[in-house]
């Protein structure tokens, strides 16, 4: 293959496969962990593992790239869930109920990239840039619209949420969703 082709995009049918994976990949460390079978994820995703391990030759590059996958995801939800919901603290709601999916699916990175920490550095980086300003915007909404008092920063609250979702894997009588629909609640004016 000469330079030329190798700097050509992928075709639009190749990125849909790539996001139907790493949706389905996503979807089973929600429900499964990270450690979920790599022939689950392809019998979800309708491929063939060898099409999973062409893509990501090794579990922490699958896992990597859900985590940056769900990073912009639930980033480009804030501003369709402003637009499309009943009112912006039903749109908060709603994000953070995608944030806390996305922070279940985030437990099992810091073991997959136990011996890389400036790659967990620059991941969380990462996240905190393309996440905060989501979030901030969905708060100024709210509180714009009077229905949360001001005052609160994004930070603060996805920390609250994060610490509200520590735990919840291994403990079944702990519901930290339900803690989440009322933290939410709770900042209601």
């Amino acid at each position: 293959m000469n330079d030329e082709g190798a700097a050509r995009p992928k075709r639009a049918d190749a990125r849909r496969n790539k996001e139907t994976l790493l949706d389905a990949a996503a979807a089973l460390f929600v429900e499964s962990g990270v450690e979920a079978p790599v022939r689950d994820i392809a019998a979800r995703a309708g491929v063939g593992t060898a099409t999973i391990y062409r893509h990501f030759p090794t579990r922490a590059d699958l896992i990597i790239a859900v985590y940056r996958h769900q990073v912009e995801s639930t980033a480009e939800a804030g501003p369709a869930l402003l637009e499309s919901a009943a009112s912006p603290h039903a749109a908060l709601a709603r994000w953070i109920d995608l944030f806390v999916d996305f922070l279940v699916t985030k437990h099992g990175l810091a073991a997959a990239l136990r011996s890389d920490s400036a790659g967990f550095e620059t991941l969380h980086a990462y996240f905190l840039d393309r996440l905060v300003p989501v979030c901030t915007r969905l708060l100024e909404a709210a509180v714009a619209a009077g229905e949360i008092s001001p005052g609160l920063k994004a930070y603060e609250l996805m920390r609250g949420v994060g610490n509200l979702c520590i735990g919840a894997d291994s403990d079944p009588d702990y519901d930290a969703r339900r803690l989440v629909a009322l933290l939410i609640a709770g900042l209601r004016t």
